[in-house]
């Protein structure tokens, strides 16, 4: 019984341990990805990782992680400080993508990036043309609509392309 006791009690350690590795290394991504201070490249990996913690971690802590991003670019300065107040608009366009992706994804992997990142891009467009009516400066107006425009869709399609295939090879693990 005790032998028994011991074997369930280490499965759910490793459980807990890889998830835990899993979260800390999809967080090392998300902390280093503005550092290339470019949109394409950031928006990519922070999708990819977004897609990649919804397959492995469920949707809470995918949606955990969504929150997460767009705190980190503007403390890199990857988001300009005056959009600061666009953030929760960001973290709701991450988690539209994540629930999105969540509820097609068994259906078609494809088809289900494809209408996640079309979702998202859709929210974060539409709130930026809201929002940047707030702005006095035309200037910071068209580069908030430029930044949460196409770039949005392209970053969040790579990232579902990038995820393919570094889920398949995650899952072997």
């Amino acid at each position: 019984m005790k032998e028994i006791e011991k074997t369930l009690s280490l499965g759910i350690s490793k459980r807990i341990l890889k998830e835990i590795l899993l979260i800390a290394g999809l967080t090392s991504i998300i902390l280093l990805a503005p550092v290339f201070k470019n949109q394409f490249i950031t928006g990519t990996l922070v999708n990819a990782v977004l897609f990649i913690s919804l397959a492995f971690l469920g949707i809470r802590s995918a949606m955990a992680i969504a929150v997460a991003p767009s705190l980190i670019s503007l403390w890199f300065e990857l988001l300009p400080f005056v959009l600061a107040p666009f953030i929760p608009f960001i973290v709701i366009g991450n988690t539209i993508l994540v629930i999105v992706f969540s509820f097609l994804k068994k259906k078609n992997y494809w088809l289900s990036i494809v209408l996640a990142s079309f979702c998202k891009f859709l929210f974060l467009f539409a709130s930026s043309i809201l929002f940047a009516r707030f702005f006095s400066s035309q200037a910071i107006s068209l580069a908030v609509a430029r930044m949460m425009s196409w770039p949005q869709l392209i970053t969040a399609l790579m990232g579902g392309v990038l995820a393919k295939p570094l889920i398949k090879f995650l899952s072997k693990k």
